[in-house]
Parts: structure tokens; sequence; C-alpha cells
């Protein structure tokens, strides 16, 4: 019951925007790549509208969220864009009813709040993967597109990465590793803390990813994560990409000395190199599917269950 359905040809997407504004070309450029996938997308008129912060009011937001939802004659929710929003609709969210069928939602970044509440809440398997408006531009590579497709119509039931490296002496003693995996960006899952849905890592591999955030923030949020106990039944860390965050004085980011700082702090697995995040390489990560990481000397791979059905 909390396995998606694989995408047909002529089956309707339900595209949201629970985060910032996209311009009217980007609506129409995700529109006409759903169109290119023969899929019908069902976009609501009333999309986009100025707002100081978010793509509309949230009462409009959480509609649209609630009609994708609910609807009975589609199994995806593709969200148009990241920035700033999604957390504001989980109260309104907490109060709808379970589906009895699982849906697929899809997206990064600010999405991680959904992907959060949807895995603990509903038990939801979800997608972190490239979000509507971004393969509406055409920035993804045809090879990743291609991988995409072949994941959501469910002819790779599989996913693997073979670019993990080990950052610590616990992620070199790993042999064989089964787990699943949970997380998304860093400074959305740092907003989850204190909530009702703060994220819970326990038997899990977190994957961590980040845009813009200097080195003292991503280590302040990592802290907060380890006071706060969300480390403590850990089955390890897996970092995606961190871009831009360079330091005024040097113009170079630190991060390499973060998160040395950090293999040798933890006594959990720490490897980097998931191609995924606000990079331009953006590889499907599924969440809270089965997942079996190997490794052997400085070789890693890692194989992910996209958490589909037919």
């Amino acid at each position: 019951m909390t396995s998606w359905k694989y995408i047909k040809e002529n089956d309707i997407i339900d595209v949201v925007s629970p985060g910032y504004p996209s311009k009217p070309e980007e609506v129409e450029g995700s529109r006409n790549f759903l169109l290119k996938w023969n899929l019908v997308p069902r976009i609501p008129k009333d999309l986009i509208k100025p707002h100081f912060l978010h793509s509309n009011d949230d009462d409009v937001r959480f509609k649209h969220l609630k009609a994708a939802i609910e609807s009975k004659d589609s199994n995806v929710i593709w969200c148009m864009r990241g920035g700033y929003g999604s957390n504001r609709l989980l109260p309104m969210v907490a109060k709808l009813k379970k589906p009895k069928e699982a849906k697929l939602i899809i997206g990064i970044s600010d999405i991680t709040s959904l992907h959060t509440f949807f895995i603990q809440e509903w038990g939801w398997k979800v997608l972190h993967a490239p979000l509507l408006d971004r393969l509406g531009r055409g920035l993804v590579a045809p090879k990743h597109e291609k991988e995409l497709h072949k994941i959501l119509f469910g002819q790779e039931p599989v996913i693997e990465f073979k670019k993990l490296k080990p950052l610590n002496e616990a992620a070199r003693k790993v042999k064989t590793l089964k787990s699943k995996i949970v997380g998304g960006n860093l400074t959305v899952l740092q907003s989850t803390m204190g909530t009702p849905w703060q994220i819970n890592a326990d038997k899990s591999l977190l994957f961590l990813e980040d845009l813009g955030e200097r080195g003292y923030r991503i280590d302040r949020m990592l802290e907060q994560f380890r006071q706060g106990g969300v480390l403590k039944k850990c089955d390890g860390i897996i970092l995606g990409d961190f871009i831009g965050g360079e330091e005024p004085a040097t113009g170079k980011n630190n991060f390499d000395l973060v998160f040395k700082r950090w293999a040798g702090d933890l006594d959990i697995p720490l490897f980097k190199g998931l191609e995924a995040g606000h990079a331009p390489i953006q590889r499907p990560v599924p969440f809270n599917t089965e997942c079996v990481l190997k490794v052997n000397g400085t070789k890693v791979h890692l194989n992910i269950q996209t958490g589909g059905k037919a």
C-alpha cells in the first residue's frame, strides 16, 4: 500500500507549486516537457499569483496540494519549484486523511518538508529528483532525463551509485549495509527540528545536500542534529552536492575542512559523492525504500530500490 504506481503514457500528472513562484514561460515549459513524455499535465489555472514570498497564498497552495493528494485519477504529484513555503502547509496536510493508495511526490530542496512528512506520517516512498521547471527549461542532461524516465515508467527498478567515497574509519569498515535513505536539503531538515515532523533518521542512511550555506552554518546544523539526537540511531550519513557558500575572505568554501572534522567526530559511517542536490547533475534518489551499500576498499556501491510497482 505504500509503493507508488509506475507511470504509463497518457497518465495524469498533478503539478503543484508549494514554494517559490515560477515564471509563465517556466510553467509552459514544464507543461511541454510532460507532453513530450506523452503524459497529461494537470496544472491549476491559479497556480501562480503575485505574492511577496511564495507562488500563492498558503490556502491556495494547500488547495492545490490537497486536490492532488485526493485525486482518484492520478498517481504522481510533481512539484514545480523549490524555494520556501512547503513547511507552512504541513499543519494543514496533517489534518487530511491518508489516501488508501500511495502517491509519488517528486522534487528537491524545499520539497524536503513534504518528503519528510509523507515518509514519517504516511509511510510513503518518495523521490528526490529534479523539479519540473528545471526539466522544462532543458537543464537536465539527456542521459539523466532518460534515467529518470526509466525509473518512473518502471524500466529500472534499481538505481545504482558508484562514485561514493568513505570519509571515516567507520565507513571504511562497512562491508554490506542494508538500510533505507531519508533526508534531503540540510537547511530544510534543520527547520523540522522541534516540530511534530522532526527528521527521524533511526535505522536509516541520512542523505544531506545544500546550496549557498557557508561552512560554519553547515557545521552548526550538523551539531544541532547531533545534540538533538537525530544521529543517535542513524546507520550513517551520505553527502550529496554542497555548492556555493564561499568564504568572504578567501572566495573559497571550507566544506572539506568541515566534513573532515565530522569524519573524525562521528562513530557512524560518513560517505560523500552522491550525485544529487543543486549541482547540474541531479540524479534521482528514492527515499524510504530498501537499499544496499557495499564497501570494498575505496570502492563503494549503493543500490537503491525505486519503490515503484506495476
